[in-house]
């Protein structure tokens, strides 16, 4: 099943599953081609702080520098951040971290900036930020312990330590935002872009 119109497969520069079973799941035909760049330095060196334009910046430097090699290919970048206040949080490197990740988290709300580009042959074509907000149960350090030894070693593959289409959802008690933006896709901003391309089918 698929509706996409394109001459080849669109391009995901992301190896993140959630991401591609979005697009799978919206069939639309594409092959996945991570970035692997230093986002920890391009954050650093970009002077931004506001989480929306940071989550900006990384989704287009991946969809550009994967469409360099990529050519005459429509290619997409996305991020991801989330923020606490003025707190910015990234992927935990480890248990411990997720472990004081979700504490700071336990009984605030957060924002998920999800941010999604595309660019062909080097040059930007489209890009677009959405948020959600996050209200976190107040959470005791048992439950917390429980829930990282359940969860594994996925807990260390999003920001925040958790996973809303997984057991993450039991760490929520109210939720602001379409389902895309909480899995790090913008899709419906996507697709509009696409129609207009003449790239899919519907």
């Amino acid at each position: 099943m698929t509706l996409w119109r394109g001459k080849e497969p669109l391009v995901l520069a992301s190896q993140s599953k959630a991401r591609q079973s979005l697009l799978a799941n919206a069939g639309i035909r594409f092959e996945s081609d991570p970035a692997e760049l230093d986002e920890r330095t391009i954050q650093a060196t970009s002077g931004l702080s506001a989480p929306g334009e940071i989550a900006s910046l990384l989704a287009r430097e991946k969809a550009c520098a994967v469409s360099v090699r990529r050519q005459g290919r429509y290619v997409v970048g996305a991020d991801q951040t989330l923020a606490l206040g003025t707190r910015i949080f990234n992927k935990p490197s480890g248990r411990a971290q997720a472990a004081d990740q979700l504490r700071a988290l336990s009984g605030h709300c957060h924002e998920l900036h999800a941010a999604v580009a595309v660019a062909r042959d080097g040059k930007l074509l489209f890009d677009h930020v959405s948020i959600a907000r996050m209200t976190m149960r107040r959470l005791d350090d048992a439950e917390i312990d429980s829930y990282l030894e359940e969860a594994g070693d996925a807990v260390t593959s999003s920001v925040g330590a958790y996973q809303l289409e997984a057991l993450g959802v039991h760490l929520f008690e109210r939720i602001e935002g379409d389902h895309f933006t909480i899995l790090g896709l913008p899709l419906l901003p996507l697709l509009a872009f696409m129609r207009g391309e003449h790239l899919l089918g519907v």
